[in-house]
């Protein structure tokens, strides 16, 4: 069954390079990055895990953990990590997900049911729909997912970027328009009556159109 925003994130309990976690426990009360990967050694990916390697602090100030999955064993990653970090110039220290029976995948509507139970004599090629990136509230719902082509890296800027709107908007009755970036202006949503909004928002705002209400983001 697909997966949708605001749908629960499926529970599950895997192997990692940092021992096995069970995916609800682990994220606890904070926010979850789970993006996912075809194969182990391939040239996109080994760019995509270094990258967010080098965002893990920004990650963290958000309270928001990483995890990685590829449909790979554990030892496999191990392997793969060393490649990473020489390559990109990162050490991965966020967990990577085995994933040699393709439970999480199918779990995950990445991969169909008849995919069968076995990574080996699986190209990245048929594995070619692993590549979504799910964003993961402390509600345990998904509140973004993004799926790329193989041939295409993955805007991790752009992950960081949902992030805090998503943060943001979970916290103030406000939407970002588009291209938004932190410390810029942000919309009133249309639920909040423009009485209510005097009282929440005492600076004002700029109405463009009376559904399109203008204002600072909120700082607190």
């Amino acid at each position: 069954m697909p997966l949708r925003i605001n749908d629960e994130a499926p529970n599950f309990t895997a192997e990692t390079t940092q021992g096995t976690i069970t995916f609800h426990d682990w994220i606890g009360n904070g926010w979850a990055i789970l993006f996912s990967h075809p194969k182990d050694f391939t040239p996109v990916c080994t760019t995509e895990l270094g990258y967010m390697a080098g965002l893990k602090g920004e990650f963290d100030k958000r309270n928001c953990k990483i995890v990685g999955l590829s449909v790979d064993p554990v030892d496999d990653h191990g392997r793969w990590a060393k490649d990473i970090e020489e390559t990109q110039g990162h050490a991965v220290t966020y967990p990577m997900i085995g994933d040699p029976e393709l439970k999480v995948a199918k779990l995950y509507d990445m991969l169909p049911a008849d995919a069968g139970d076995t990574s080996k004599g699986r190209t990245a090629a048929t594995n070619a729909t692993v590549r979504t990136v799910f964003l993961v509230g402390p509600d345990k719902k998904i509140k973004m997912s993004l799926t790329y082509p193989m041939s295409t890296g993955r805007n991790f800027d752009e992950v960081l970027r949902v992030l805090d709107s998503v943060q943001l908007t979970a916290k103030h009755q406000v939407a970002t328009p588009v291209n938004w970036k932190q410390g810029e202006d942000v919309i009133i949503v249309p639920a909040v009556s423009d009485e209510d909004a005097k009282k929440k928002f005492p600076g004002g705002w700029k109405a463009i159109k009376p559904y399109l209400r203008i204002v600072p983001q909120p700082r607190d």
